[in-house]
Order: C-alpha cells, then sequence, then structure tokens
C-alpha cells in the first residue's frame, strides 16, 4: 500500500505557494504530474494550488479587484491536457530588482566561477545567469571575462583529473630549475591570482604542489594515476615544508601574519613588537623571498640571514632601476 503523505499545515501551504509561483514562472510549460513529483505532493493537491493562485492578485487603487489585477493561466491547456501554463502575472514587477550593471557584474562573475576546474555543472550557472538577466530592471551589458595564459592548462588538467590520468610537463622550480614531472594530479586550487596543481609526484615520490604559470610543456597521458585522493592524505595548507628548506627571520605586520601562516614552520616563536610580530618563515630558496615581500608591499621586512636580505634588495634595487 502507498505510504500516505501528511496533510500539509497551514504554514507548510504557504510556503509551497510561494515557492510554487517562481517555480511556474521559470517554465514556460509543465505538466501537472512534473510539478507535483518536484515538490513531493499528490496531483490534487497541486491542482487545488494553481486553482488558488488563478484566484489571488493584488486589487488595484480601488482597493478592489478589476481586470489584470489577477494571476491567470490557460485554463483549457489546464483542464483537459493537465498542462500549466501562466498567461498573467501580477505584483512581480514591483519587487525590488538588480539594476542593469549590479545584473552585469554578477553575471561576469558567474562567467568566471564557470572557468573554474571545480564547477562542473555549467548548465546550472548558465541557468542562473539567464534568471539575472530576465530578473534585472534593464537589459544587462553584455560582458565577457578574458581568458588567461592558463586557461588552456586547466581544461587540460581538469579532463586529467576526470579522467583519473596522469600528466607530464616541464616544472621551473624555485631555484630556477627545469624538471620533467610526471604527477597524478589530485586537486587544482587558486590562491589570490595564481592557480596550483596538488598531486603524487613521481619524480619526489610524495605530494607536491605545482604553479600553473611554472608549468610548460604539458600534456596528457593515457597512463591511469596510481595513486588516489582517497589513497593519500592531501595536507590541510597548500604549502609543505621540506627537510630542505631556508629558514628566514623576518618582522611582519600583525595584521598581515594570517597571510603566511602556511609558511611559518610548526612551532615557530612569535614575538609581539607592538604592531609587528618577529618570527620564522621557510622557503625552497632565498629568491622565492622576492614574491612573498612583492605581494605584501610595507608589511614584511627580512631581518636575516644576510643572504635572504640581499636577495630580496638586489630584486629591489634592479625594479628601481626600471624607473630611472
Amino acid at each position: 500500500m502507498a505510504e500516505r503523505r501528511r496533510p500539509m499545515q497551514a504554514q507548510d501551504k504557504l510556503a509551497f505557494l510561494l515557492a510554487l509561483v517562481p517555480y511556474l514562472m521559470d517554465r514556460d510549460r509543465v505538466s501537472v504530474s512534473e510539478a507535483a513529483g518536484h515538490f513531493g505532493v499528490e496531483e490534487s493537491q497541486l491542482r487545488e494550488a494553481v486553482r488558488l493562485i488563478a484566484v489571488s492578485g493584488v486589487p488595484g487603487e480601488t482597493s478592489s479587484y478589476q481586470h489584470g489585477d489577477l494571476f491567470d493561466i490557460a485554463w483549457d491547456d489546464f483542464e483537459e491536457n493537465d498542462q500549466i501554463v501562466l498567461t498573467h502575472l501580477v505584483a512581480i514587477d514591483d519587487s525590488p530588482r538588480f539594476s542593469a550593471r549590479e545584473a552585469a557584474a554578477l553575471i561576469a562573475g558567474l562567467q568566471y566561477l564557470s572557468a573554474l576546474p571545480e564547477n562542473a555543472d555549467r548548465d546550472v550557472i548558465g541557468s542562473l545567469m539567464a534568471k539575472l538577466a530576465r530578473g534585472a530592471s534593464a537589459v544587462p551589458s553584455q560582458v565577457a571575462v578574458a581568458g588567461s595564459e592558463t586557461d588552456e592548462s586547466l581544461q587540460l588538467i581538469r579532463d586529467a583529473v576526470a579522467d583519473g590520468t596522469q600528466l607530464e610537463f616541464v616544472y621551473l622550480n624555485s631555484r630556477g630549475e627545469h624538471e620533467r614531472r610526471r604527477v597524478d594530479p589530485l586537486r587544482i586550487e587558486s590562491v589570490d591570482q595564481d592557480w596550483y596543481l596538488r598531486g603524487w609526484c613521481h619524480l619526489r615520490k610524495a605530494i607536491r604542489t605545482f604553479r600553473l604559470d611554472r608549468i610548460s610543456d604539458l600534456r596528457a597521458t593515457d597512463e591511469p594515476i596510481t595513486y588516489r585522493p582517497a589513497d593519500v592524505t592531501l595536507p590541510e595548507t597548500l604549502f609543505e615544508g621540506s627537510p630542505d628548506d631556508l629558514i628566514v627571520d623576518i618582522q611582519v605586520s600583525a595584521s598581515a601574519l594570517p597571510l603566511i601562516a602556511d609558511y611559518i614552520p610548526e612551532g615557530a616563536d612569535l614575538v609581539d613588537n607592538g604592531s609587528f610580530v618577529r618570527t620564522n618563515v621557510r622557503v625552497a630558496h632565498y629568491h622565492g623571498l622576492k614574491r612573498l615581500v612583492a605581494g605584501l608591499s610595507g608589511m614584511v621586512t627580512v631581518l636575516g640571514p644576510p643572504e635572504a636580505r640581499a636577495a630580496v634588495a638586489e630584486w629591489a634595487a634592479a625594479g628601481a632601476a626600471r624607473y630611472e
């Protein structure tokens, strides 16, 4: 015997009606059975709700209902074919709407999100962009997000992650050395404006992180990956230390401390100097400090060792010389 659904309470009916109207608006035509299945109600309940919507509306200035103040449906289709088609909407245009500029900004953001590897369901994002365009107070400006140099690499990596196949590429490490790597791709992440590939490196026999803008000659292989995400533990932090890392003494603004947390060795001292904190960071090479200091201009001072200070000073001097 089929299980009988619990009768709707008043608040359930209200929530149902509030959800039903936008559902019908998003569909030019929908059958009673499909709509009932979507909301998990009996078809008789769905028909009753549609009939209630058809006698609902907002009275005009005279405080009495006039022609055009009520919702309307295609009654012949409803009664004869069990199809629901809204033919007249009321009170919808009075609801707050995004301006054309706001909608365009949101659509641009969604276009960017649709390009990210983790957002595979582009149909959902496309549907949301269409709804934003329809719901704006005016037609949004046509916008497009320019492609980046890493777009092609991202697509290739996304396909490899989905297919479970290995990747091969040449990687420029922080010491300026080019090495050919074969990697089981496990995850792609973005930090600020940079993309990183995390995977099992067959050269190093361990999990490694690779910055996409340092990858060249990238190609997919037909070789299945030997390590899957369930087989290994991906660290919570993006940057992992190694025994070969160099320790650098720095002074950093207290407000910027969370931004370099991944670089600070476990158990490192944090000496509070008022608005600044003195601590240590680990880097694979002193030249790696350039990017760290550039990203936190005025917030980080390299205190030692002398080789680290010299590397940053020479880099800064070379940059300043370009303005002469």
